[in-house]
């Protein structure tokens, strides 16, 4: 089973959403094959706790535009790791250091990297 196009075009706004706010490495993963609970992963990394909380302000704005309301947020006080679950896909928006500590992206590298728009990837290269 592959990600449904619904999880997509979530997948697509909160990676969108991300890269507004200047997220670094933004990537999504679709994981449908391997877990049952979820479609999508999308990754993004800040430099701070304030733009850790941007992007999920402006990942949860965007999800809400959408009909989506997250099942479960957490990580949001301390702003490290933030999860925003939307049972469809998943958000991980970490700081860059933890980022590269729990490497997400290395752990789940056999699932299939969902292709993002233009406007992400110009910010991936920046």
């Amino acid at each position: 089973m592959t990600a449904t196009d619904r999880s997509l075009e979530l997948a697509r706004a909160a990676a969108e959403a991300a890269a507004d706010k200047l997220a670094g490495e933004v990537l999504a993963l679709d994981v449908s094959e391997q877990l049952v609970i979820t479609d999508v992963f999308v990754l993004a990394s800040g430099d701070s706790d304030r733009q850790v909380r941007a992007i999920v302000d402006a990942v949860e704005e965007r999800m809400r535009s959408l009909g989506a309301k997250p099942v479960r947020r957490e990580g949001l006080t301390e702003a490290r790791w933030v999860l925003l679950d939307y049972a469809e896909i998943v958000v991980h928006v970490q700081q860059a250091e933890d980022r590269r500590f729990y490497a997400l992206e290395r752990l789940w590298k056999d699932c299939p990297v969902v292709e993002l728009p233009e406007s992400v990837q110009a910010g991936r290269e920046a």
